[in-house]
């Protein structure tokens, strides 16, 4: 088959220039936009997708033909990067490997993984400083297959009551997908277990005043196909989800896009695609941008797992992790 990609396209990104081969290929059969179309969103909502994974690590999921095609999840920086983009060396001891992940410092890194067929970012929630040490507290709003977003709005509220009653400031997105996602920044001074330890008391806060709309139960299978997991699971070593402006690898282009709290009644998470999302940020700018200035400690939360297991509430087992 003859290749309708057309010429190489040069896009200036700051004081760098990124080329893109096979600008003209259909990446989202839905409405038709291309590998430039993709990078040119990424452009658009630049300052917001550098915050969201500056000095990360960031696995990759990459489509090299397009989304409807072949999905490579990739750790370890694809080869060929210009000298400007620089990486950051996670470890994964069980296994005595390591992988030098994109770290994310300048808009062009981000275009720049674009040419190399991303679609999608997923950054760890610690930073190159300290690859051990979370700054980011995930909070995942999960529907079981029964569940609606009306489902996923109500216990956003609860989660939203708890974490203004300890004085932290959440910072919501849309996943992509049905579900929710709050972002809380922390003091980067405990261990991925013990973030994990304290998402899971707050977990369990949200599961008492909902106990009709939130189930935790460890497997998937054994939980109520009508409720809502909060997954603190997701604040695991190496768990990562699709940062703030992450397309998401679907034929509609969807994009996990901050929204403000007062918006989550009305919002349709579906709305906000690569051909809606520039316009909403060139309107409201970056809707995290505060997020950085928003510091919370961990300190009561650890106290309510400290009082949930001296009141019999067991500890969600260890999950351990495999290198893709």
């Amino acid at each position: 088959m003859a290749d309708r990609s057309g010429p190489a396209a040069e896009l200036e990104v700051g004081d760098r220039t990124v080329r893109i081969s096979n600008p003209d290929r259909v990446y989202f059969p839905a409405r038709g936009e291309t590998k430039l179309d993709l990078a040119r969103y990424y452009l658009s909502v630049g300052d917001g997708i550098v915050r969201a994974l500056r000095e990360r690590p960031c696995m990759l999921h990459r489509f090299p033909t397009g989304v409807s095609g072949e999905k490579v999840h990739q750790k370890r920086l694809p080869r060929g990067a210009p000298e400007w983009v620089q990486t950051v060396r996670v470890r994964f001891p069980r296994y005595g490997r390591h992988a030098d992940e994109l770290c994310v410092t300048h808009p062009a890194d981000v275009i720049w993984a674009v040419q190399m067929s991303t679609v999608e970012f997923h950054p760890w929630n610690s930073r190159a400083a300290d690859t051990e040490a979370p700054d980011e507290w995930r909070i995942d709003l999960d529907p079981m297959p029964e569940a609606s977003y009306a489902d996923v709005r109500r216990v956003a509220g609860v989660a939203h009551e708890v974490l203004d009653e300890l004085g932290a400031v959440g910072w919501p997105k849309t996943s992509g997908g049905k579900g929710l996602h709050i972002y809380v920044r922390i003091e980067p001074r405990w261990s991925f277990s013990e973030v994990r330890r304290a998402a899971h008391a707050f977990a369990r806060e949200v599961e008492r005043r909902a106990p009709d709309l939130v189930d935790l139960t460890w497997w998937r299978k054994d939980r109520d196909p009508r409720s809502i997991f909060v997954d603190y699971n997701q604040n695991a070593r190496d768990h990562t989800i699709r940062s703030a402006y992450s397309v998401r690898g679907v034929p509609e282009g969807v994009v996990s896009t901050p929204i403000r709290w007062d918006e989550i009644d009305d919002a349709d998470p579906r709305d906000f695609t690569i051909a809606t999302v520039p316009a909403r940020f060139a309107e409201l700018g970056d809707l995290h941008a505060g997020i950085d200035d928003a510091v919370f400690a961990l300190d009561e939360l650890l106290e309510w797992a400290d009082r949930d297991a001296r009141e019999g509430a067991g500890e969600p087992p260890e999950d351990l992790q495999d290198l893709d």
